[in-house]
């Protein structure tokens, strides 16, 4: 491994554990808090692998009435007591309450699997011994969790006919879409996963190649990886799970930049049972961390709501509620929608005339952030990465810019680029960026998304479509919209030969534009 990843490991395994530390204090407070009331046990996994649990259950249950199970796995890197003040909510609402430590983590058995099969099936391992063991109804049983938590839920439920509700909170539905978007490394986000794991697991010799793989951009091995994610993503398994019927809700934040929404977003669509999509600010696991300090948190209010009514027939509304609920980045309020196509009314096309061509292997000013330090700023403070856009350097970016909007632009959904480039190198990458550009020229970023190329012929034109991240934005009226183009950002690895050009062009019988998602004014 070359020094740069070395560095880049090194430091995500010493970002990681002060996260890790902050993690496993979240749960001592809720410990301490629900010490008389939690049992502790060993859950024998698939192939006997120990997994170390702890279940709560209602008060006074003696074992001559059955109560609606949850099983909750945890997020990848947090221990087993992750969920428990949520637990001790749920199980005063009458539920048995079994949360597990996936295996390959903490004080589990075995190695990381990253939702392989021996994952999904310990997942039906847990329900057994709950079954087995506590006041638990085989027909009313649910599944939730945060994160690795939602991937491992959804999975299980396209698996597992018992499991008839769940909730994937800040999940996955696609792993490479969401780690490997536009054909390009999301190397901060898998540095963090990678170094949670270190620091708190047990890598498996496949997952050390994958990551090994992952960083070193082996083509040879690509799809090998693809193969690999797509085994490990409930968008594979989607006709299944709405053949089991599940009730399905899932909640992730605009700003994840670990699960990106529009993998969200495209996976709810396909869904044809009782689903419910919520959108919100924040980053990976931002929206919930709240709620398993045990404070009042939307996520986990709704959680408790979806369980409600289709694991124990509660009528409380969520049901006939806009399945769709948004909540903008700049605005306090909720949004609902019979679906994600009705999010956004209609399309306004911002021209991106002319021919301009860029140097590449320079950032020029332009970035996504952070992992998780922009997204948060941007949910608790509205300031997401900016950059002054008169000051960009053309020579290393690319600049287009609308007129000023009279009225505000109330972005919904997600914004799609197109255009021609001309490379002069088989291989390239570009990062787009939409931004809200003020009176003043600054720049507040709305959206980005890389693109990787391979194989191109040098000097040959090729059409680009690209969709950046799905988002909720209000554009302020007397701002306008600008469409920034560059080719080096710290949240992806870039794949730019020494030297390389690349030209923009907007042909008369193709133009290039970015399309705007508005909502209905």
């Amino acid at each position: 491994m070359g020094t740069h990843r070395k560095a880049l490991r090194t430091t995500a395994v010493g970002a990681v554990s002060a996260t890790l530390i902050a993690g496993s204090a979240l749960g001592l407070a809720p410990a301490a808090q629900a010490a008389d009331a939690v049992r502790f046990v060993d859950i024998a996994g698939d192939g006997g692998t120990v997994l170390k649990a702890n279940v709560l259950m209602p008060a006074g249950a003696d074992g001559t009435h059955r109560y609606p199970l949850l099983v909750l796995p945890t997020s990848w890197g947090l221990p087993q007591v992750e969920y428990l003040a949520q637990a001790q909510k749920l199980a005063d609402s009458g539920y048995v309450v079994v949360s597990y430590n996936v295996r390959g983590f903490w004080q589990s058995g075995g190695e990381i699997e990253v939702a392989g099969p021996p994952d999904i099936a310990d997942a039906s391992k847990v329900i057994d011994w709950a079954l087995a063991n506590t006041p638990a109804d085989s027909a009313h049983i649910g599944m939730a969790g945060v994160s690795y938590g939602a991937g491992i839920s959804l999975i299980a439920a396209a698996h597992d006919k018992r499991i008839r509700a769940v909730a994937a909170l800040s999940g996955w539905a696609d792993l490479i879409d969401s780690i490997y978007s536009g054909r390009t490394q999301h190397v901060q986000a898998g540095a963090v996963l990678d170094g949670a794991s270190l620091v708190t697991g047990r890598q498996s010799p496949e997952l050390r190649q994958i990551f090994d793989n992952f960083y070193a951009s082996n083509l040879s091995k690509e799809q090998d990886m693809i193969n690999w994610g797509k085994k490990r993503s409930a968008a594979t398994y989607v006709d299944q799970l709405n053949k089991n019927g599940a009730a399905v809700m899932l909640a992730n934040a605009w700003g994840d930049t670990v699960f990106a929404p529009n993998q969200c977003a495209d996976f709810y669509e396909k869904l044809t049972g009782p689903k419910r999509l919520e959108l919100r600010p924040g980053d990976h696991a931002t929206a919930e961390l709240t709620g398993l300090f045990g404070l009042p948190n939307d996520v986990w209010t709704d959680t408790e709501r979806w369980f409600g009514h289709y694991l124990k027939g509660v009528d409380n509304g969520i049901n006939r509620e806009e399945p769709v609920q948004l909540k903008p980045r700049t605005t306090g309020g909720y949004e609902g929608y019979p679906d994600w196509k009705s999010v956004a009314a209609t399309d306004r096309k911002i021209a991106l005339a002319g021919t301009t061509t860029i140097h590449t292997n320079v950032d020029s000013g332009a970035d996504g952030g952070i992992v998780f330090l922009s997204s948060i700023l941007d949910q608790f403070a509205q300031l997401p990465p900016m950059a002054s856009i008169p000051l960009l350097p053309r020579r290393w970016a690319a600049v287009w810019q609308s007129e000023r909007y009279a009225d505000i632009q109330q972005i919904r959904g997600t914004a799609r680029l197109h255009t021609t480039v001309t490379p002069t190198k088989e291989s390239g990458t570009l990062v787009a960026y939409l931004y809200d550009v003020g009176p003043l020229g600054l720049g507040k970023l709305v959206s980005n998304a890389p693109y990787t190329f391979h194989g191109r012929t040098p000097g040959k034109p090729f059409g680009l479509d690209l969709d950046l991240f799905s988002t909720a934005y209000d554009v302020p009226a007397g701002h306008r919209l600008a469409l920034v183009v560059d080719t080096v950002d710290p949240l992806y690895i870039e794949h730019n030969p020494s030297g390389a050009q690349l030209t923009f062009s907007s042909p008369a019988n193709d133009p290039s534009y970015v399309s705007i998602p508005l909502r209905k004014q």
